[in-house]
């Protein structure tokens, strides 16, 4: 069993930046592929990104590629989220979630953990 605790959400001006951390506990993560998803206040749960266990490779859907980054510490059992220039649309509760298949990554069917979600909100 993985436990994911989500934290470093809070509020943040357009334009400006956020580092979210998820660490595990139960067991080690260094085996999980480890994504990202936000989900908006009416909206479904979106993918917002996935790096591969041994963090040699990352994904990304359009919507933030290039502003968000991706990064884990296997020996801290941690995950980060690096965001720049955030939107007011990029506003939502961020969740991290492990999973141990590769393909489908952004599919939220194929993680078996997930977290409690943190809260992003982007406003002036």
């Amino acid at each position: 069993q993985v436990q994911l605790v989500e934290s470093g959400g809070g509020l943040v001006q357009p334009g400006g930046s956020l580092r979210l951390s998820c660490v595990g506990s139960g067991r080690s993560i260094s085996t999980y592929h480890m994504g990202w998803f936000r989900q908006a206040p009416g909206k479904e749960r979106e993918f917002v990104g996935r790096i591969s266990s041994t963090g040699l490779t990352t994904f990304y859907p359009d919507s933030v590629k290039g502003r968000f980054t991706i990064s884990r510490d296997n020996a801290k059992n941690t995950v980060y989220l690096q965001m720049n220039s955030l939107k007011p649309e990029n506003t939502a509760v961020y969740f991290c979630a492990a999973s141990q298949r590769y393909y489908s990554a952004a599919d939220d069917y194929n993680y078996d953990y997930w977290g409690q979600g943190t809260q992003v909100t982007v406003s002036s």
